[in-house]
C-alpha cells in the first residue's frame, strides 16, 4: 500500500494531496501539464522534500516531517524511469543494465531481457539506439534493481506513433507478467486506457478524484477533467480462440457471453481488457438476426441518467460487469426503457485496451 499525504508549495499553487494506492497493479497520476504529477513522483522517489506530511510504502516510512524522517533515494528501493533514459553513454547496453545492480546474469536477467525484447541490443552503445529502444533499456535497468515499486514519468513522451505503440505494448506485457506495483505518470488518455487500473486525477496540486479507472470513466461530473477520455467502458475478457480465416479473435466474458475482435497477437486463455466506446453501443429489445452487429450481449438496465441535450446515458449490467450507452430520448421512449428491463446491447466496434 502506498500512502502519499503531503503539502508543498510548488510554483504558483499549493500541492495538497492525500492518496492511498494499492500495493499492486498500475496506479496512474493524470492531469494537465502543471497539475503536480511529476512533483509527487519526485517526492516519492526522494528527489524532492515536501514541506509537510508523510510518505510510506508497504508500511515502510520514507518521509515524516513531524518526526524528521527522510530516507534518501538510494535506500527506498524504487525503480525510476524518467522521460530521458539517462543511460551511461560510454557503457554498452549490457553494462548499463548491470551497473551497480544486484542481478548481473542468470534467469532473472534473461527474463527481463526477454520481457522487454532487448537481447539484440546488449552489445550496442546507447548512441546507436532508437528512442523506444533506449527507454526499454532504462526500464530493464530499473527492474534489475529489484525495486519494491516502479515509477514511470511519462515514458512515452516524444516518441512517434509506431515507436510509442511498440513501447506501450512492452509496458502492457510487463504489467501482466511482473508482480510489481507501478506508479505511472501521464497526461495522455490513450496511454492510461491501455495500462491503468487505478486513476488519480489531479488539478493544480489537488486530488479531484481517485478510484478504479472504469469507475471514474462512468462519472459524468468528471467531464471537465476527463474530457480527453472518450466516454468508454473497459470490459475484462479472456481469449477463447483465434480465427485466422475471418481475421478475428473470439473472446469470452465472465458470464460466458462472447465478443469478437479483429485478430489479436495474444495467447489463448490470456486475459485482456476491451475498450467499448459509449457511442458504439446501441440498445435493442431482442437479438437482431439479420444485422451487421456481430457483438450482441444480453444485459439489464441498471440506471438511466440525463446525458447531452436530447440524450440519456444508460448503465447496463452484463454479467458482473457494467457497460455504458448513450441514446436519444426519442429512442428511449420508443423502446420503453426503464431500470430492470432486460435488453440486448448491440456493439458496433470494440478494441483492445490493454
Amino acid at each position: 500500500m502506498l500512502e502519499l499525504c503531503i503539502g508543498h508549495r510548488q510554483g504558483s499553487f499549493d500541492v495538497d494531496v492525500d492518496i492511498m494506492a494499492p500495493g499492486q497493479g498500475v496506479t496512474a497520476l493524470f492531469g494537465h501539464s502543471g497539475s503536480g504529477k511529476t512533483t509527487l513522483l519526485r517526492m516519492l522517489a526522494g528527489l524532492d522534500r515536501p514541506d509537510r506530511g508523510h510518505i510510506a510504502l508497504n508500511n515502510r516510512t520514507f518521509v515524516d516531517t513531524e518526526r524528521r524522517i527522510f530516507v534518501p533515494p538510494h535506500q527506498r528501493r524504487l525503480g525510476v524511469v524518467f522521460q530521458e533514459a539517462r543511460l551511461f553513454p560510454h557503457y554498452r547496453v549490457r553494462s548499463n543494465l548491470t551497473y551497480a545492480r544486484r542481478i548481473t546474469g542468470g534467469a532473472a536477467f534473461d527474463r527481463v531481457v526477454d520481457l522487454l525484447g532487448i537481447e539484440s541490443l546488449l552489445a550496442r552503445m546507447p548512441g546507436a539506439l532508437s528512442g523506444g529502444e533506449t527507454r526499454r533499456v532504462a526500464i530493464g535497468r530499473a527492474l534489475l534493481a529489484e525495486p519494491e515499486m516502479l515509477l514511470m514519468d511519462e515514458p512515452l513522451t516524444g516518441l512517434d506513433g509506431a515507436r510509442k505503440q511498440e513501447l506501450l505494448d512492452y509496458i502492457v506485457r510487463l504489467t501482466r507478467e511482473i508482480d510489481l506495483p507501478i506508479l505511472f505518470v501521464s497526461h495522455d488518455p490513450e496511454e492510461l486506457m491501455a495500462i491503468a487500473e487505478q486513476l488519480v486525477v489531479l488539478d493544480r496540486g489537488q486530488v479531484i478524484a481517485s478510484d478504479r479507472l472504469e469507475t471514474l470513466l462512468s462519472r459524468s461530473d468528471l467531464n471537465p477533467w476527463l474530457g480527453g477520455f472518450e466516454a468508454s467502458t473497459l470490459l475484462t475478457a479472456r481469449v477463447l480462440r483465434h480465427d485466422p480465416a475471418w481475421h478475428a479473435t473470439r473472446l469470452t466474458l465472465g458470464d460466458g457471453q462472447r465478443l469478437t475482435l479483429p485478430l489479436l497477437d495474444s495467447g489463448e486463455a490470456q486475459d485482456v481488457r476491451v475498450r467499448v466506446r459509449r457511442r458504439d453501443v446501441a440498445i435493442a429489445l431482442s437479438h437482431q438476426g439479420d444485422s451487421s452487429f456481430r457483438n450482441q450481449l444480453d444485459a439489464v438496465i441498471e440506471a438511466l441518467s440525463p446525458g447531452a441535450p436530447g440524450t440519456l446515458d444508460v448503465t447496463l449490467v452484463v454479467g458482473e460487469q457494467r457497460l455504458f450507452s448513450r441514446i436519444t430520448l426519442e429512442a428511449a421512449e420508443a423502446l420503453g426503457l426503464r431500470p430492470g428491463l432486460a435488453v440486448v446491447a448491440l456493439i458496433r466496434s470494440v478494441s483492445l485496451a490493454g
